[in-house]
């Protein structure tokens, strides 16, 4: 007879070790990352301990690859798309990301106005006639225009602006589209124009324009339909706002849903059918820099004081639909700021710390050098000195 508290039933099932061992290490890894990942958000000195000594995300001068100037008074810098961007003699010398030289482009400008988006590169011969629209390698299309050049814009789609000064006008805005075909004109009488933009979908132009005429300085924002205006230039008008009198207009950026962030000296505003919303105030603060010029994102960098003679700076990224903040703080006074698409520089002075709109660093760039001067698309970052351009690679 066999002793039941002895006998093992015959239909249990042996316990596999190898596969016990093997979920147990997986828990064990899942604690950690979790951890892990968990005092990396929560604590700012072990963040910047594992960016540095475990994600490698600092970089030093003397491990990155260099273009060498060779007329470093007459060079003009730019980036756009994946490519450092070199105007000297009339010639654009296109770089890739590893240095080389991948194209060359005659171009009839000296003195250039540069505006990049997605593709599209628009250069213009800042106060004079001539404008093109670069993709790729390529001239897309070139133009002569009356009068000179003061401003140009470019959408995501090559859609271009174009902001015309010393005509029998105050101000002309003419607009262009992908392939060259000049849409309409509009004309401004008597104020001028602080910034121009164009919706992300071709649709609308906006204009934000300044009049100082009378005793007080009068903003304004108006919108043009597109379609409209190949029809009836003078009766394009989609809508119009009058800001509060005496708040100075500095930037337009067009961001989804055609909603416009609207950047004044006192704060951010968003623009949206002729009803303006204030998200950012900064008359109360002490604020280094502002930007729009951000994909659907905000920038604000705020001093704030950490010591007897220290302090750090504060950046706030505010999404301008659903207003949600995120913050990355740095232990230093930031000199000056540089965006594109959802990317963000901050130059320290000797170094530079790029983010996200997330609010976390992506790369670290230490400089031996005092960092005066950056061109940067989200794909490559070109640090420029009289002689040489450093190239980093996001």
């Amino acid at each position: 007879m066999k002793d039941f508290w002895i006998s093992k039933p015959e239909n249990q099932k042996k316990i596999n070790k190898k596969k016990t061992a093997i979920a147990i290490i997986t828990i064990i890894i899942l604690v950690f990352v979790i951890v892990v990942v968990s005092i990396y958000i929560s604590n700012r000195e072990a963040r910047k301990w594992i960016d540095k000594n475990i994600l490698k995300k600092s970089i030093e001068q003397d491990n990155v690859t260099t273009i060498y100037l060779n007329n470093e008074d007459a060079s003009k810098v730019c980036a756009y798309s994946k490519y450092i961007a070199v105007l000297n003699e009339m010639k654009l010398q296109l770089y890739d990301n590893s240095g080389k030289e991948e194209s060359s482009i005659d171009i009839e400008i000296n003195n250039p106005i540069f505006n990049s988006n997605n593709k599209y590169l628009g250069v213009a011969e800042n106060k004079g006639q001539k404008i093109y629209l670069i993709s790729g390698k390529d001239i897309v299309w070139e133009n002569q225009i009356e009068g000179n050049i003061s401003q140009i814009e470019v959408n995501k789609n090559g859609y271009m602006a174009v902001v015309i000064a010393d005509t029998s006008y105050k101000t002309v805005v003419s607009i262009y589209d992908a392939s060259g075909k000049q849409l309409f004109n509009t004309y401004l009488s008597s104020t001028r124009v602080a910034d121009v933009s164009i919706s992300n979908d071709n649709k609308y132009l906006a204009i934000a324009e300044i009049d100082t005429s009378g005793t007080i300085v009068q903003s304004n924002v108006k919108i043009l339909s597109i379609e409209k205006g190949q029809q009836d230039a003078e009766n394009s008008i989609a809508y119009s706002y009058k800001a509060d009198a005496n708040r100075l207009l500095l930037d337009i950026k067009y961001q989804d849903k055609n909603q416009i962030a609207c950047m004044y000296a006192d704060g951010i505003d968003i623009l949206e059918n002729d009803i303006s919303t204030k998200v950012t105030d900064i008359s109360d603060k002490k604020i280094s820099f502002l930007s729009i010029e951000l994909n659907n994102y905000s920038v604000t960098v705020e001093e704030t004081s950490s010591g007897l003679f220290t302090a750090d700076s504060n950046i706030r990224i505010k999404n301008t639909t659903t207003q949600k903040e995120n913050l990355y703080i740095i232990d230093a006074v930031a000199k000056e700021i540089y965006t594109y698409g959802n990317i963000m520089g901050l130059n320290l002075g000797s170094e530079i710390h790029f983010i996200n709109s997330g609010g976390w660093l992506i790369k670290e760039y230490i400089s031996t050098q005092e960092i005066t001067k950056v061109v940067m698309t989200d794909n490559i970052v070109g640090i420029v000195y009289r002689d040489k351009i450093e190239i980093i690679n996001l």
